[in-house]
């Protein structure tokens, strides 16, 4: 997280045209990538997933996630699994799927399918900071038109990138889904905030004196009792999106936190990279407020199911902090760092 300054534009608020310091998380969002296409069946009883068509092409690290012994499996072109979405390596009859025999199994979808879905799964290898390889795969809905328009557009993505600005746009609200922090087993004091006991309690204090009547035999659900704190699965709507940065090239100066009245080219990473995170490499977001989860946890992001009635305020970013985070921060680059304190030994 950081720091931004801005200009209030609130009709009604007492903060109306005046200057307000705001609190915003920064989320790195590199390309996700789509690597198949999935139809649903509607049934009395829900839906159903009618077939799965893989592109030809995936990475190593969405393999990781489809294999549990990725590295003792023995590549084998003859495994029947495989033979569906390897790359073109193997030959004879075991090469890769026919355009034929893919517009077949499309066609089959488009004629008995109503809902479709595109299967996508994050980089993990553009993830510096992250020690994990596995890749994160999720389904995303394609919603708009026909079944056929549906099933078109799936397969136009196929083995093609999908960045944050392709979906989101700046000052738009959208939903965070992610697993808060954890705190392993916790007591009712910790985990449901009751009052402790008087001090001569017998057998301990820090517990629920009474948990219920005789009748209903049992303990209700509502009362509060030891058990897991933390590592929920939560959701947190309406984050409003402040600023979208893009990846800077490189050799090319990166000036994603210049605002009009702070002219300073800087990116958003400040001195130092991030506590606990380092340094953001690829596409950002940033969001007013803060969202569930600790650092280097996989957050979903999703349009909002439930828009809000209020009205969508500008961003109108005067400042970006990107002082150290490590403590005092005074400096906001280290040109700027360097003129005042001189050369350091490194640097000499």
């Amino acid at each position: 997280m950081t720091h931004v300054l801005r200009d209030v534009d609130r009709p009604g608020s007492r903060l109306h045209k005046k200057e307000t310091v705001e609190a915003v998380t920064i989320i790195e969002t590199p390309p996700m990538v789509v690597v198949g296409v999935v139809g649903y069946v509607e049934t009395p009883k829900g839906l159903r997933a009618f077939k799965t068509v893989f592109a030809n092409h995936v990475s190593e690290s969405f393999k990781r996630r489809m294999y549990k012994t990725y590295y003792t499996h023995k590549w084998d072109p003859k495994t029947k699994s495989l033979k569906r979405w390897e790359p073109k390596a193997f030959a004879g009859e075991h090469a890769k799927r026919t355009e034929a025999e893919l517009k077949a199994d499309l066609d089959s979808i488009e004629k008995n399918c109503q809902v479709i879905r595109v299967v996508a799964h994050t980089q993990m290898e553009l993830m510096k900071n992250l020690r994990q390889r596995k890749a994160h795969v999720m389904e995303i809905q394609v919603n708009g038109g026909d079944v056929k328009g549906k099933v078109a557009f799936a397969a136009g993505k196929l083995e093609k990138l999908v960045n944050v600005r392709d979906v989101f746009a700046e000052a738009e609200k959208i939903d965070c889904l992610a697993a808060t922090k954890g705190h392993g087993y916790e007591g009712v004091v910790a985990r449901w905030g009751v009052r402790r006991l008087p001090r001569k309690t017998h057998r301990g204090l820090r517990k629920v004196a009474c948990i219920g009547a005789w009748h209903p035999s049992r303990v209700h659900f509502s009362i509060a009792r030891a058990g897991q704190d933390g590592y929920h699965h939560r959701t947190e709507k309406n984050k409003q999106i402040y600023r979208i940065g893009e990846k800077t090239k490189e050799g090319v100066q990166d000036n994603s936190c210049a605002t009009d009245t702070d002219l300073t080219n800087k990116g958003i990473t400040p001195l130092g990279g991030f506590p606990h995170y380092g340094i953001v490499r690829d596409d950002w977001l940033m969001l007013k407020g803060c969202v569930p989860g600790v650092r280097k946890r996989a957050i979903t992001l999703r349009k909002t199911i439930i828009a809000s009635n209020k009205r969508k305020e500008p961003a109108a970013l005067k400042f970006i902090d990107t002082s150290s985070k490590f403590g005092h921060g005074r400096y906001q680059t280290s040109e700027e760092k360097e003129k005042f304190l001189g050369k350091t030994k490194k640097v000499r």
